[in-house]
C-alpha cells in the first residue's frame, strides 16, 4: 500500500519538482498540493495523507505555525523543507514536533539527485523502521547492581530522526554540578548543528559548544558534533575527521563511540536515542566489549525506532527505557 504524501510549498515550482520526484517512487503517492498553511489545514482532513512536507517560509501561515497546528489537530508526521540561510527556524520546527528536515539547496539543479534520494530515502525510512516489533527484539537487560554504582568518566549520546528535540529535553535536565564531559553525534548538516548547540546552551545550565578540532576536553561540558565532520576523543581532545561517511552520514556515531571506548573503557556511559538506520550499533557493541554502560530509548518514546531497535537485537544494551527515564537515570549517574 502507497505512502500518500501531501506536499505544502508556497513556490509553485517547488511543488512540481517535488510531485515530479515522488511519482517516480515506488509505494510512494502525491495525494495532494497546497500553496501555503491555510489552504494545507483545509484539505487535511479529506485527503488524510500519511505524512506531509512542509516549507518551512511561506507568506500568511508560515511553516511554524502551520505545523503546530497541524500537531494540535492531528498526529499526522512532518517532515519540514528547509533553508540553511535560517538553521535556528528548523532547530525550532524540530522542537514542535516535525520528525525530520531536508535542506532545500539554493540551485536544485546542482544537486537534484542528492534532495531526490534523500526525500525518498526520510519518507519511506521512517515507516519502515518504525513497523519493527520491540516484542521480538532481544531484550536481555544484565544486572545493574555494580554498573549503577560505578563512578563514570564520560558520556556519549547518538541520535538521528527525532534527535534534536530529544537532546534539548534531555540535556536542559542535566544538573549543574555535571561532573563529566559529554559528547554528542546528532546526524545533521553543517550550519544546523551550531544553532542546535546554541539552543541547548541557552536552555541548559551546563556549557553547551559545537566542537572544533583539537579542542580540550572539560568536565562538565557538552560537546556536540559539527555537521559534515566525524567527532572522535584523542587522549584529552577532540579531533574532527573528513574521512569517507559510514552508514551514509557524516558525523556518524560509530566513529565517536569507537574513540571514546578505546579511551574511557568501563568508564564510558553511552546512549542511542531515536534514528534511522543502525549507526551507533557497532560502536556500542565496542562500548560493551570494553565493559561500559549502554542505554537505548524504548520505542513508544521514540520517533524512528531504527538506531535502538538495531542496538537492542545486538543484545549489548544494558536498559532499555523511556525518554523521560533515560533522563533521570543520567541525572543520577552523571553527578
Amino acid at each position: 500500500m502507497a505512502i500518500r504524501v501531501l506536499i505544502v510549498d508556497d513556490s509553485a515550482f517547488m511543488r512540481k519538482i517535488i510531485s515530479d520526484m515522488m511519482k517516480e517512487f515506488r509505494d510512494i503517492e502525491v495525494v495532494g498540493t497546497a500553496r501555503n498553511g491555510i489552504d494545507a489545514l483545509e484539505i487535511i482532513p479529506n485527503l488524510n495523507p500519511d505524512i506531509i512536507t512542509l516549507d518551512v517560509e511561506m507568506p500568511g501561515l508560515n511553516g511554524i505555525e502551520t505545523l503546530k497546528e497541524i500537531k494540535r489537530r492531528t498526529n499526522i508526521p512532518v517532515i519540514m523543507l528547509s533553508s540553511n540561510s535560517r538553521p535556528e527556524i528548523t532547530i525550532e520546527a524540530l522542537e514542535h514536533g516535525a520528525i525530520d528536515f531536508i535542506e532545500k539547496p539554493v540551485n536544485i539543479g546542482s544537486n537534484f539527485s542528492e534532495i531526490k534520494s534523500d526525500i525518498e530515502h526520510k519518507i519511506k525510512n521512517y515507516f519502515n523502521e518504525n513497523l519493527l516489533d520491540s516484542r521480538v527484539l532481544q531484550k536481555n537487560p544484565v544486572s545493574k547492581s555494580t554498573q549503577v554504582n560505578r563512578r563514570y568518566e564520560a558520556l556519549v549520546i547518538g541520535a538521528s530522526t527525532g534527535g534534536p528535540k530529544a537532546l534539548v529535553q534531555l540535556v536542559s535536565r542535566l544538573p549543574k554540578n555535571t561532573r563529566i564531559p559529554v559528547f554528542i553525534v546528532q546526524h545533521m548538516p553543517k550550519g544546523f548543528t551550531t544553532s542546535l548547540a546554541e539552543r541547548m546552551d541557552r536552555e541548559s545550565q551546563i556549557k553547551v559548544v559545537e566542537a572544533q578540532n583539537g579542542m580540550n576536553i572539560d568536565s562538565g561540558t557538552v560537546y556536540l558534533a559539527p555537521g559534515d565532520y566525524h567527532m572522535v576523543i584523542v587522549k584529552d581532545q577532540i579531533m574532527l575527521q573528513s574521512t569517507e561517511k559510514i552508514h551514509g552520514v557524516r558525523p556518524a556515531v560509530d566513529y565517536l563511540f569507537f574513540s571514546a571506548a578505546e579511551k574511557y573503557k568501563e568508564k564510558l556511559l553511552a546512549v542511542i536515542l531515536t534514528g534511522m538506520g543502525k549507526d551507533g550499533s557497532d560502536g556500542m557493541s565496542r562500548i560493551k566489549e570494553a565493559g561500559g554502560y549502554n542505554i537505548a530509548q524504548d520505542k513508544e518514546s521514540s520517533i524512528v525506532f531504527g538506531m535502538p531497535g538495531s542496538v537492542i537485537s545486538r543484545g549489548v544494551v544494558d536498559e532499555i527505557l523511556s525518554l523521560e527515564d533515560i533522563s533521570k537515570t543520567l541525572n543520577r549517574m552523571v553527578r
